[in-house]
């Protein structure tokens, strides 16, 4: 009579959500340590870590990780050092790629992104050689709702320095 058992079933239904739950809380940690590092422990001035804060919020992460990533972001704690490193390359076909990765040990990483290029087809390439191809942009989404005038929200928007916008449906989508 195999899985009779119902605690032995509970035990390992539980192990298995608690190990989820492990990998998801390490993971904002991480993220809310690059973005202290990177902006500052000030959530209204730093949108990469009120972004991490809210993801926190809605994984039900405790108060004392947050503070403890925040902490070891400031520097206040010892602990691993993450850092980010953007790694370029060509993958199958000779596909551009870029890959912006959040690591503690560069050496180890590098070697197994070598290892995922050459194993699918690619291959890393020097700093550069695909960036040029890709540019950063933002998008945002605003409610048409929100402005009842459109040529106020383009004067608004141009002055910013946005390149484009547009309108569609019920929204006005904006490129900078």
């Amino acid at each position: 009579m195999s899985g009779h058992s119902k605690w032995a079933n509970i035990k390992r239904k539980k192990g298995a959500n608690d190990a989820i739950r492990g990998k998801i809380t390490t993971k904002i940690g991480r993220e809310i340590t690059i973005a202290v590092r990177m902006g500052g422990g000030d959530p209204t001035g730093n949108m990469r870590l009120k972004l991490a804060l809210s993801k926190a919020k809605a994984n039900n992460i405790p108060k004392d990780n947050i503070n403890r990533a925040i902490q070891k972001g400031l520097g206040a704690t010892e602990g691993s050092n993450y850092e980010e490193v953007l790694y370029e390359g060509y993958g199958p076909g000779g596909t551009a790629v870029m890959l912006d990765i959040l690591t503690d040990n560069r050496n180890r990483t590098a070697a197994d992104v070598r290892h995922l290029f050459s194993k699918y087809g690619g291959n890393l390439g020097q700093d550069g050689c695909v960036a040029w191809m890709f540019k950063k942009k933002a998008v945002f989404i605003v409610e048409c709702e929100a402005f009842d005038d459109e040529d106020a929200l383009l004067e608004i928007v141009l002055e910013a320095g946005a390149e484009d916008m547009r309108a569609e449906d019920d929204v006005f989508e904006i490129i900078a």
